[in-house]
């Protein structure tokens, strides 16, 4: 039998006291998941005119 690959199923979003996105998932196999994404303080991103 082949080896196990875990496939992360997406639990949500939220924001941390210091302003971070943090990113939930997991996987059927019960392992959890957790990413961390800094702003470093820089501006809203704008979306751009075709």
């Amino acid at each position: 039998m082949g080896d196990h690959v875990h496939v992360r199923l997406s639990q949500g979003l939220s924001v941390s006291d210091e302003g971070e996105l943090i990113e939930h998932s997991r996987c059927r196999c019960g392992a959890t998941f957790t990413k961390v994404f800094n702003a470093d303080g820089g501006g809203p991103e704008r979306p751009s005119r075709s």
